[in-house]
């Protein structure tokens, strides 16, 4: 697409404003000529040829424009006969320059740049016009007729709205139009030299097919007299006043962004809210960057007014306190997780006139790979391994739900819901001894070697990024513990549990039912002190799960067991249950949190599952573990599944239970590099 601006006049009716430089040169603001605004705006726009006509002062306006430094490929088409003749000549000297799409406008008009962004994004031809401005006496109308535009000129009136020369053409629009400019120049009659190209024009229209484009009050003027300015002047005042947020999460800034950023500051005042860590990592990824040095890095950026934080993926509690004239963002959240987000959004705009104005996503392949090395840091051992302890310094409560293979890995790494305006998902990720010894169809009685153990974790490592807690059982014998934790530490596991057991390990929902010792304190202690000390990094942790509620020694003893073993060194407390009543379990976070405030807690409500996450962090839990609901859940459906292919002699009836192969396809990627996680 090439921008066509017609600089070719001097603009009389200005007096002595131009007397040394064309009209195009005229300053509207502190820093800003007209040119220099069409051209900054057409750039941001992505606008990247332009070709101007010139004639009066050419060499002066073609000094200004090297001056202004512009990235743009700019062509310069002069009319040394500019003084007796009109802009259709300067058209037809350009001719051989616009072999294109084209956006033309007159080298005198100011606009908004939301006007801009408008004309580039209708699709097919248009012309800007103002059905709520009064008809001009002596400047431009444009009559519509069906639809479409039949007539421009200054003398129609009937059928007519005020009409300011910025056209979008199609190339085919353009060149119908063009050949009869052609017609006109190559005439050899005078008149026809002098004349608006509209002229021209206005013979063609019924083999074009160009729309009005509306622009209601946004600016879009030309200036013509020394009036025309001072009112543009006073626009372009209170369009840099007006107040403009946008919002980031990224914490890699590419040129995307930049790109995006200058649009935004091009509207106004440009404000930007930096999502918090906790909204961050609950919608997208877990930040690389903390909140404050992703809040600086924008507030070195040019055209940023200033920089707030945004709490929450919901953009409500800025809007209502910086109530922003326009909200920019992507086009992207349309769908998906955020789609709920802008739909709060559209309607806490419309409450006091706000406006969203929305730009294509850049899906560039270079902003994907960069994501995706993001991704791939994260999913290395020493990033991986550290997430946990600051995901729980972030949000203070962290939930986690089991992977016991690579798809179920996906699963706890892919899904999530929108929620009050918001997006849910998993933190991480509990490999359970006790789902992984069922999905080898073993029992639970630590019978799956370590080797075995870790090569589940090697494959959900394989495909995810999110940090792991690791079921270590009774941890085995102390000798033998401490490779254990070594060994998961090197692979980027952030957290191992294990219970004070002792013996051959039962499960602890049959509780008493079965013959279960429980560990000595002291020989206990002593397993997590070797840990502890077998470890090369602050950042992997080792909890000690207390199975004294399960075997029904009460809470006494939990307590007593909870203090020696964070005294020997123990990072978090697991306290277990098999009653549905969760009074137990709160009885001992009171009376643990009443003499430890920082230990974090851990829970897996399998028994008491009524609980919600909100009331066990106002009481002080710390980690909540869905241990086992992805194994519970997908043996009855595939034994369901079994079923009715015997009963039926054939799949067809199962086929509606079953998940679609192409959303399996989706889900797991072709190969780790090739895979964007959603982007």
């Amino acid at each position: 697409m090439t921008l066509l601006i017609l600089d070719s006049g001097r603009g009389s009716r200005m007096g002595d404003i131009t007397d040394s430089h064309p009209k195009c040169m005229t300053e509207i603001s502190a820093n800003e000529t007209i040119l220099s605004r069409q051209l900054k705006l057409a750039y941001s726009a992505g606008l990247k040829r332009v070709v101007i006509t010139t004639g009066y002062l050419s060499e002066v306006l073609e000094d200004h424009v090297r001056t202004l430094d512009m990235p743009i490929d700019i062509t310069f088409a002069e009319n040394r006969d500019y003084d007796t003749t009109n802009y259709i000549w300067s058209i037809y000297l350009a001719r051989e320059l616009l072999d294109d799409d084209i956006i033309l406008m007159h080298g005198d008009l100011v606009f908004d740049s939301l006007v801009l962004d408008d004309v580039i994004a209708h699709e097919g031809s248009c012309m800007t016009v103002s059905r709520s401005s009064p008809l001009p006496e002596k400047d431009f109308k444009a009559v519509i007729e069906n639809g479409k535009i039949s007539k421009v000129g200054i003398e129609f009136f009937d059928n007519a709205a005020a009409a300011q020369p910025l056209y979008k053409l199609t190339k085919k629009d353009f060149c119908t139009w063009l050949e009869n400019i052609i017609a006109y120049c190559e005439s050899g009659i005078a008149e026809k030299r002098t004349c608006y190209a509209e002229k021209a024009l206005n013979e063609v229209t019924d083999k074009c097919d160009i729309r009005p484009l509306d622009v209601g009050e946004l600016l879009c003027s030309e200036i013509d007299n020394a009036d025309d300015l001072e009112e543009v002047s006073r626009k372009l005042d209170s369009i840099n006043r007006r107040s403009v947020y946008m919002c980031f999460s990224t914490d890699v800034i590419h040129s995307g962004h930049i790109a995006i950023i200058k649009k935004a500051s091009n509207l106004g005042r440009l404000t930007i809210g930096v999502l918090s860590d906790e909204a961050v990592a609950g919608y997208k990824r877990f930040p690389l960057l903390p909140y404050e040095e992703r809040k600086t890095m924008f507030e070195n950026i040019s055209g940023v007014s200033r920089v707030v934080g945004q709490r929450d993926l919901s953009y409500r509690e800025n809007i209502m306190r910086l109530r922003p004239d326009i909200v920019v963002h992507g086009d992207d959240w349309r769908k998906g997780v955020q789609r709920t987000v802008r739909e709060e959004t559209l309607v806490l705009l419309k409450e006091y006139g706000g406006r969203l104005v929305e730009y294509p996503y850049a899906y560039d392949e270079k902003y994907i790979e960069i994501e995706r090395r993001s991704l791939a840091e994260l999913s290395t051992p020493s990033i991986r391994r550290s997430r946990l302890k600051k995901m729980l310094s972030i949000k203070g409560l962290v939930t986690a739900i089991e992977a016991h293979s690579g798809l179920t890995g996906l699963i706890a790494e892919k899904t999530v819901v929108c929620e009050n305006g918001g997006a849910r998902q998993f933190d991480a990720m509990w490999i359970s001894s006790l789902c992984d010894s069922t999905a080898r169809g073993k029992p639970d009685i630590e019978l799956v070697d370590m080797t075995s153990r870790y090569r589940t974790v090697d494959e959900i490592m394989e495909v995810t990024t999110k940090p792991i807690i690791f079921d270590g059982d009774t941890g085995g014998l102390t000798e033998h513990f401490v490779y254990t934790v070594r060994t998961l530490e090197r692979m980027g596991v952030s957290m191992v549990i294990i219970e004070d057991k002792t013996g051959l390990k039962k499960n602890s929902l049959f509780g008493n039912e079965v013959v279960q010792t429980q560990a000595d304190i002291k020989d206990f202690c002593g397993k997590i002190s070797a840990g502890k000390r077998a470890q090369n990094t602050a950042d992997f942790m080792i909890c000690a799960r207390i199975e004294s509620l399960i075997l029904e020694k009460g809470n006494e003893d939990a307590l007593e067991r909870a203090f020696a073993y964070t005294e020997a060194g123990a990072d978090a407390i697991m306290i277990h249950s098999r009653k549905k009543d969760p009074s137990e379990v709160f009885e001992f976070v009171e009376r643990f949190r009443a003499q430890d405030d920082d230990t974090p807690i851990v829970v897996v409500p399998t028994a008491f599952d009524s609980v919600t996450e909100e009331e066990f962090k106002a009481r002080g839990v710390n980690i909540v573990i869905y241990a086992n609901q992805l194994t519970r859940s997908s043996f009855p459906a595939m034994k369901n599944a079994a079923e009715m292919i015997l009963r039926n002699h054939r799949a067809q009836e199962c086929d509606d239970i079953c998940m679609p192969f192409k959303e399996i396809i989706r889900l797991i990627p072709d190969d780790i590099k090739g895979d964007n996680y959603g982007r």
